[in-house]
């Protein structure tokens, strides 16, 4: 591993998550990386006591919860989808009140600022009262512990711990408790707890020229003399919120409590008198409610009845203790070491962005989670590198997450017809009803140009789909879905495949023309009037595999089923002979003895990748510093992550050479050997997923070098490798992704065909480790790595045998049953 400890997390033990000291300039990183979510709804790990500011940001975001707004740029009225920052819960400070001493001190000079004299300034990290400062993330419990001490200038020293959760039991409340101790002194002291609807969208600093502001409507109450209650609706959804909070003050003297309604805010005060030594706990419990949730009536009712009901705080904290252990038990991945450590703050941040109160939402897969503002909480294609590992533990949540996207066919069978295509044509961008939402224009800030968005052309996010429904029901044996929803999606998307391919007869091939790749640096010819390009070789062979996959289900399914699925999707008796043409004879460019990312790639210039290193040092955003010259990447051979290579992560050596003799053309080790090394040096990664995907090829190309990508990979977030923007959100995809990375990228798992497909690759760095999946109906089945061992181990139960496939030989395991196998070192 490199230093980034020294720019990150103190590894204190494998089950917590340190910061030592406050770091204005990180305290966004730690936000993000500190949120605490149920899978319904997640909170940022900002202070309670400090407003959004130049360094603090805290937001509440509720899956599958958004607005629309519109907003003038460049002279061009644009509208924009944003998953809404809800009203703020956290707010809660406190400051010293009386002038009396301690200390030593000598109760201040005759004539001096009253507040001061007082000590009536709120103690927050950012005065000069603060003495000491630690957060502490416990990972086990979900539970986000800070730790501060203040000593104002009159020496008087007071020590605040909070504890937060925001409950994976019950996925209504949330909770924090505030333990308040003067150390030497005794006085009065003022809580100040609020429900704050002043907030708005103002996360992303290159978004704050758009109209951010999505609440209106705010109304605030009391309930009873200890609750208070905040009301808004979304400006253009009209979407209701609603928000209760219940607050109690004890280990004082001389208690006094007041509520003040301000504008938007609700507000409670307490006068307390602390006694030196003694511990002041103020536990302050919250319901959050929107007009999306079922089985209510009005959302700010709802979140009153709610909070009265809710127990106190030691019965939350046991209940969500409990509920996060059965997480883990089902999400089990041990792998030693500093990677394990990072790997398991990946794999929480999953758990409690996809949890299974997520299979109870109409929600997709937030490219950023439920942490930030980042890509406005749009659901692109992160799905891809999600469901993968969600489908071996969490089955029932990539289900409903399917379902979304199912629930949108309709939708994205309009946008085909509007392109005056057939079938379904998902888009790139997706919010709350399934439109495109890529946004029209986009910054550069390192020129401050704002500039057409051509992204949306990445059609392939509908193979992507196709795929993950696929790879859920080999998983999880879940016939019923994949002969019905599953069916539908396919064979909607390999018709517009179909429908999008033309046929070339001087190549005697199809051919998809005007689409974008994964690579989004490239989105035109050099010079080209129309956005687009021709033939991306990934686009072509995903569609090629979706159109054969659709073949092989609509051959598989039983007849009255297929007669169902012909009748709803109107299924001409010629299609299915079309796709089979087309999924045969679809053309992959070649150039140089390599597969071409794009027809057309190998003709670009070469870029002067030492020149313009040397020159910017950091050039993972190759886009913004050459637009910045008055240049275009479109020029060049430098593609911002992997695209020709993200065959690889999809399909092993196998699968590529049958896909490829399907379409008619020789696959082999030493073709593919050349085009890894080619786009590895013409690849800028200046994406997230960029390492993650390289580390997984190479790990079977060339493993002497995977361990880099998969680094960088595993600290992409934590070391915000990317330039500020973890901040703004983390980054799912490739979290998820380095989960599955040992799950299925270094033990080569797979299902297929009714069985459990495992090719091992040793990798120094990570050479020995354990995960269980849930495979088919069998729950807690227990893979473990060593050096040369594969062990396996089946809980018994009344399934059937699994069926092992590796590369020399089968294996069939009985319930109950453990082995060990021998595999190459």
């Amino acid at each position: 591993m490199t230093d980034v400890q020294d720019r990150t997390a103190e590894l204190a033990t494998d089950w917590t998550w340190e910061y030592d000291g406050y770091d204005p300039d990180g305290e966004r990183l730690r936000e993000s990386l500190c949120t605490l979510g149920n899978g319904r709804f997640a909170t940022r790990g900002a202070a309670s006591e400090c407003p959004a500011d130049g360094v603090h940001y805290p937001g509440t975001y509720a899956a599958g919860f958004y607005d629309r707004l519109a907003s003038t740029v460049e002279g061009h009225r644009i509208e924009n989808e944003d998953m809404v920052n809800l009203p703020d819960w956290l707010p809660l400070r406190l400051r010293i009140t009386d002038g009396g001493g301690g200390g030593g001190a000598d109760g201040g000079e005759a004539g001096a600022d009253p507040a001061r004299r007082t000590g009536a300034a709120w103690l927050t990290p950012d005065t000069p009262a603060l003495r000491d400062h630690r957060q502490i993330l416990h990972l086990d419990t979900g539970v986000l512990e800070r730790r501060s001490r203040y000593e104002d200038e009159r020496g008087r020293i007071v020590t605040v711990r909070q504890l937060r959760l925001v409950h994976m039991a019950d996925p209504y409340l949330a909770a924090q408790r505030t333990e308040v101790t003067a150390e030497n002194f005794s006085g009065r002291i003022e809580i100040e707890s609020a429900l704050d609807g002043t907030v708005s969208n103002a996360g992303v600093a290159r978004y704050r020229d758009l109209n951010g502001d999505h609440l209106t409507g705010v109304r605030t109450g009391s309930a009873a003399w200890d609750r208070v209650w905040l009301a808004c609706r979304t400006r253009t959804y009209g979407l209701g919120v609603g928000l209760a909070a219940r607050t109690s003050v004890r280990g004082g003297t001389g208690t006094d409590t007041t509520s003040a309604h301000e504008a938007a805010r609700a507000v409670q005060v307490w006068r307390v008198g602390a006694e030196q030594g003694r511990t002041v706990t103020v536990d302050k419990v919250v319901a959050l409610h929107t007009s999306r949730d079922r089985a209510i009536s009005e959302p700010v009712d709802a979140a009153v009845q709610r909070v009265a009901r809710a127990p106190g705080f030691d019965a939350l904290l046991a209940t969500h203790r409990t509920a996060w252990g059965q997480l883990w038990r089902r999400a089990e991945l041990t792998v030693p070491g500093e990677a394990g450590h990072i790997l398991r703050l990946h794999l929480f941040h999953v758990l409690q962005t996809l949890s299974p109160h997520t299979a109870d939402q109409d929600a997709g897969v937030p490219a950023r989670g439920l942490h930030g503002e980042a890509y406005r909480g749009h659901i692109f294609w992160d799905e891809l590198f999600v469901l993968p590992f969600l489908n071996l533990h969490f089955p029932e949540v990539s289900r409903a997450l399917l379902g979304y996207r199912h629930r949108r066919l309709e939708q994205a069978r309009h946008s085909a017809r509007d392109a005056e295509l057939t079938g379904a044509m998902y888009p790139w961008q997706s919010g709350s009803d399934g439109r495109e939402e890529t946004q029209q224009l986009h910054l550069n800030p390192r020129s401050g140009r704002w500039l057409p968005d051509h992204s949306h052309l990445q059609r392939h996010v509908g193979s992507a789909i196709a795929y993950n429904v696929w790879q859920y029901c080999e998983a999880s044996g879940d016939t019923e879905f994949l002969h019905t929803k599953g069916a539908e999606t396919l064979l909607h998307v390999a018709r517009f495949w179909a429908d999008l391919a033309d046929y070339d007869r001087a190549l005697g091939r199809y051919r998809i023309r005007g689409v974008v790749g994964p690579d989004e640096y490239h989105d035109a010819y050099p010079g080209a009037r129309r956005p687009g390009l021709d033939d991306n070789a990934y686009t072509n062979v995903t569609a090629a595999w979706v159109l054969a996959r659709t073949l092989e289900l609509l051959g598989a399914l039983p007849e009255p089923a297929r007669r169902d699925l012909a009748e709803r999707t109107e299924l001409e008796e010629g299609e299915p002979g079309h796709w089979e043409e087309i999924s045969r004879r679809l053309y992959v460019p070649f150039h140089d003895g390599v597969i071409s990312q794009f027809d057309g790639y190998g003709d670009l210039k070469e870029l002067d990748w030492d020149g313009y290193a040397k020159t910017y040092g950091d050039i993972r955003r190759l886009d913004r510093i050459l637009e910045a010259e008055g240049d275009t990447v479109n020029r060049y051979q430098a593609s911002k992550q992997a695209d020709v290579l993200m065959l690889g992560y999809l399909f092993s050596s196998a699968e590529l050479a049958a896909l490829f003799d399907r379409l008619g053309y020789r696959f082999d080790d030493d073709l593919w050997q050349r085009t890894v090394d080619y786009y590895l040096r013409r690849t800028s990664h200046g994406s997230t997923l960029s390492g993650l995907v390289h580390g997984w090829v190479l790990a079977r190309v060339r493993r002497s070098e995977a361990w880099r990508f998969c680094q960088e990979a595993i600290e992409g977030d934590i070391a915000d490798l990317q330039g500020g923007t973890t901040g703004e959100g983390i980054h799912l995809g490739a979290m998820a992704g380095t989960l599955d990375l040992v799950q299925r990228g270094l033990t080569g798992l797979t299902t297929r065909g009714g069985a459990l497909w495992l090719d091992p690759v040793p990798m120094p760095e990570l050479a020995s480790y354990s995960f269980s999946v849930h495979y088919q109906g069998h729950g807690g089945v227990r893979l473990g790595v060593r050096p040369g061992r594969l062990q396996l181990a089946v809980p018994d139960s009344d399934k059937l045998p699994i069926e092992i496939e590796l590369p020399d030989r089968s294996v069939v395991v009985e319930p109950g049953e453990s082995v060990e196998l021998m595999v190459p070192e």
